[in-house]
């Protein structure tokens, strides 16, 4: 879901990065809500950060190997794992497997999608065990390990 302008020009204009003039739409509760707090404003511009949930995961060979659809993150909160929906046709027979998060790159197809691509074959993909949310996690790892911390 992205912003509405108005929320937008209220998360500028209380940061003092914009006018009077542009946020004359915005509720003044919106204006006032950081004025004596110590909560620091930061805004990403579409060039710079958008949601990776619901993104096309194809092979470095050009499979279609699913959509991402959940990140694991680990306690430090540092990504770990990327949820894909594998196989199956519309939901139908498809299995969430756990993809290690250094498996992945994210890059522009030749249509200008953005697109994730894995370090993984579609049969290294198919022979993993199914992730299950509440239970250990079994991360499929192409053969580049983690780096160092």
């Amino acid at each position: 879901m992205r912003p509405s302008v108005v929320a937008v020009a209220a998360v500028l204009a209380t940061a003092g990065l914009i006018g009077p003039s542009a946020s004359q739409d915005v509720p003044a509760s919106a204006k006032d809500s950081n004025k004596d707090s110590n909560t620091a404003v930061v805004v990403l511009g579409v060039q710079q950060a958008e949601s990776i949930l619901g993104k096309e995961v194809r092979s470095k060979a050009d499979e279609n190997m699913g959509r991402l659809i959940d990140v694991v993150v680990d306690r430090t909160g540092r990504p770990r794992a990327a949820v894909i929906d594998f196989g199956g046709f519309l939901g139908v027979g498809s299995r969430k497997i756990a993809i290690d998060w250094n498996a992945l790159s994210f890059e522009s197809d030749e249509r200008q999608r953005d697109v994730v691509i894995v370090d993984l074959t579609r049969e290294q993909v198919k022979a993993a065990p199914e992730y299950k949310g509440k239970r250990a996690v079994i991360v499929v790892s192409s053969a580049t390990p983690w780096p160092a911390n």
